[in-house]
């Protein structure tokens, strides 16, 4: 596997110079190439075809990426060559190829031969396609590209609206709120060190090479952990609510108008990622995510409509001078994001009431041990006047 994919780095490398070379090419004339370039690099016969045509497919997939980013104003570069022999990182067989025999746990690849795995869930559904890869600490993963029916969870008639943040990842209309678990900065000081003492071996050397793959296991762990914490808490909206509004949050404007640690802070929060992984739990769950605008919600009273003037981040209790509400003002962000919601189109059904003033906190442990699914959920009373 090792030897096939630095045979796919070749090609890669060798497709891209092409390109650079005449820019009138397309993905179709690269495709024809590769039939030319085996008879120059023998090795490439010895690497399946649907592996090589993935390469291709890959190259011309970054090449519009970077095209969309410069359109929309990002300053990016040309697309660079994979110089390191450790750059390229995955085998593509693509309908064809492969044979997965479950009972034996044993995967068969083209070219390379049958290989033994450990299948950790039964797999349902056909499977189209199946991706080899090997991770920064020398693990190697196959992910099955599966095509299944989607299973529509039984309706709930509960809405919900959800103010994402930093100082609680989640506070819901329903009075709830997730703490942030902030993993990087419970690791940041262990990957301090590792790095400390890696920037201190010889480059390559059998030391160095320790501290580096230590180093890609501390961040691997944390990117475990991360990913973990979001499909849980997304699975717990996607079980209860048959509809999720949400805020259109632009990460990334977030991250360019805040603070050093806030940036930090944000990033580690992945609020993006969950994001993704909420839509796409509620799209195969027969779920609805809805998207609102951001302006005002915090400072909008939920109750009366009032806007105040300002609201500084440090000010975490909103205080409406009209009508003397008095509430936490992620919770009072989250009930103005479901109204909104509802507002579109979507009726009124379950409303909530005010509540108490201040969300009940969830620990992120909650989540991660499956205990927030143990959660009762009552019909919220309708709301009156």
């Amino acid at each position: 596997m090792l030897q096939h994919m630095e045979v796919c780095r070749w090609l890669y490398n060798e497709l891209l110079r092409t390109i650079r070379e005449n820019p009138s090419l397309r993905r179709t004339d690269t495709q024809r190439l590769i039939v030319e370039l085996k008879k120059e690099n023998p090795e490439l016969k010895e690497v399946y075809s649907k592996v090589l045509q993935m390469v291709n497919h890959q190259l011309w997939n970054n090449l519009t990426v970077l095209k969309a980013l410069k359109k929309n104003g990002h300053k990016v570069g040309g697309l660079r060559y994979k110089t390191s022999p450790n750059s390229w990182k995955s085998l593509n067989y693509n309908q064809s190829g492969f044979k997965l025999d479950e009972e034996k746990k044993r995967l068969h690849l083209s070219k390379i031969g049958e290989v033994p795995i450990k299948l950790h869930r039964r797999i349902k559904g056909t499977v189209n396609g199946v991706i080899i890869k090997r991770t920064k600490t020398g693990k190697w993963y196959a992910t099955f590209q599966v095509e299944e029916e989607p299973e529509p969870l039984p309706k709930t008639g509960r809405a919900v609206g959800i103010d994402l943040g930093v100082a609680n990842f989640v506070v819901d209309s329903d009075g709830n709120a997730f703490e942030n678990p902030l993993f990087l900065e419970k690791s940041l000081e262990k990957i301090k060190k590792i790095q400390r003492r890696l920037s201190r071996k010889q480059k390559g050397s059998k030391n160095w090479e320790k501290e580096r793959v230590k180093l890609a296991k501390a961040y691997e762990k944390l990117a475990n952990q991360r990913r973990d914490f979001l499909h849980k808490l997304a699975l717990y909206y996607v079980r209860n609510y048959d509809v999720i509004v949400v805020e259109k949050l632009k990460a990334k404007n977030m991250v360019e108008n805040g603070h050093k640690n806030l940036n930090r802070h944000l990033l580690d929060s992945s609020l993006g990622a969950f994001i993704r992984i909420l839509s796409d739990k509620a799209e195969r769950a027969g779920r609805r995510v809805v998207f609102v605008e951001p302006a005002y919600t915090s400072r909008t009273c939920s109750r009366c409509g009032f806007v105040v003037e300002k609201l500084p981040l440090s000010e975490r209790i909103f205080r409406c001078p009209k009508c003397g509400l008095v509430m936490d003002r992620d919770l009072n962000a989250s009930l103005n994001i479901l109204r909104k919601g509802l507002d579109e189109g979507l009726g009124r059904p379950g409303l909530p009431v005010e509540g108490r003033p201040l969300p009940r906190v969830v620990s992120y442990e909650a989540v991660v041990t499956g205990q927030v699914f143990l959660m009762k959920q009552e019909a919220p009373p309708e709301r009156t006047g």
